[in-house]
């Protein structure tokens, strides 16, 4: 499994802030994630080759209790061998999980993009494992440990 985790770096932006709204939301270290260029935008990219920076993500969206809504975005970005997915990036700086539909338009300083390849794991199991379906509140057929 490959995650990255990207953030677009605006000319008004500190890069430290930028990389804390990702550090926020996921368990990056910090030789996981450099400022890259890409045309005339700059942009603070994280990469991991394991599912472990979304253990953060995870507790984070069983704290604040939106599982269903989680699991719809990230089921939308979803394709054969990947999903994508895009955060608000000021609610990240503030610790909070919150879904946009679109990378621009809906929030002001771009979103944090949110790409997961699955080369060892079934789709169906990355997302059971992170945002599991629920019947009353409670996840039902969640998975306990993600195992590739």
């Amino acid at each position: 499994m490959i995650v990255r985790v990207r953030a677009s770096l605006n000319p008004t932006e500190s890069p430290e802030k930028v990389l804390k709204s990702i550090l926020n939301l996921f368990d990056f270290k910090e030789a996981e994630c450099e400022r890259a260029s890409g045309g005339e935008k700059e942009y603070i990219i994280c990469v991991a080759k394991s599912g472990s920076p979304l253990y953060k993500l995870r507790n984070l969206l069983r704290q604040q209790r939106i599982l269903d809504a989680a699991r719809s975005y990230i089921e939308r970005g979803m394709e054969d061998t990947r999903t994508v997915f895009y955060l608000n990036k000021q609610a990240a700086f503030m610790g909070k999980v919150s879904f946009c539909t679109y990378e621009t338009g809906e929030s002001p300083l771009g979103a944090v993009v949110v790409s997961i390849e699955f080369e060892n794991c079934g789709p169906e199991q990355v997302l059971d494992w992170l945002a599991p379906r629920t019947v009353d509140g409670k996840p039902v057929n969640e998975v306990a440990e993600l195992n590739c």
